[in-house]
C-alpha cells in the first residue's frame, strides 16, 4: 500500500514561486515511480514531472521545462516540485501519484499511475 500526502499549495502571483512536497509512506518506495500531475476546470490532467526513486532519473514537461524542477528528499521520504516564475495558466488543483517502476516512459498518461494524493489547489494571480 502507498500513501501519498501534498502539501505546499497556496496562492502566488505571477513569477513567484511555489514548492509542492509530496510525502511517500511505502514499504518499497525504491520500486516506485512518483509523479506530480496538474489539472486545470475543463482540461485533462497532465504530468508535469516524474522522479525514479531509485536512481534519481526525472522527467519533466516540456510546457515548464526551465521553470519547474522535481527532486526527493531521501531522509524525509517526499518530493518535491518546486516551482518558479509561475503563470496564471500553472493555475490548477496539483496531484502526487505514483507508480511501479517498469514502465519505460513516465508519461504513459495517468490511468498508468496507481495511487494518487488528495490534491493541493495552487492558484497564480496577477
Amino acid at each position: 500500500q502507498v500513501q501519498l500526502v501534498e502539501s505546499g499549495g497556496g496562492l502566488a502571483q505571477v513569477g513567484g514561486s511555489l514548492r509542492l512536497s509530496c510525502a511517500a509512506s511505502a514499504r518499497t518506495l525504491s520500486l516506485l515511480v512518483i509523479g506530480w500531475f496538474r489539472q486545470a476546470p475543463g482540461e485533462e490532467r497532465e504530468l508535469v514531472g516524474a522522479i525514479t526513486w531509485s536512481h534519481g532519473g526525472a522527467y519533466v514537461a516540456d510546457s515548464v521545462k526551465g521553470r519547474f524542477t522535481i527532486s526527493k528528499d531521501v531522509a524525509k521520504n517526499t518530493v518535491h516540485l518546486q516551482m518558479n516564475s509561475l503563470k496564471p495558466e500553472d493555475t490548477a488543483i496539483y496531484y502526487c501519484a505514483a507508480k511501479r517502476r517498469g514502465d519505460p516512459s513516465y508519461n504513459s498518461g495517468y490511468p498508468s499511475y496507481s495511487w494518487w494524493g488528495q490534491g493541493t489547489q495552487v492558484t497564480v494571480s496577477s
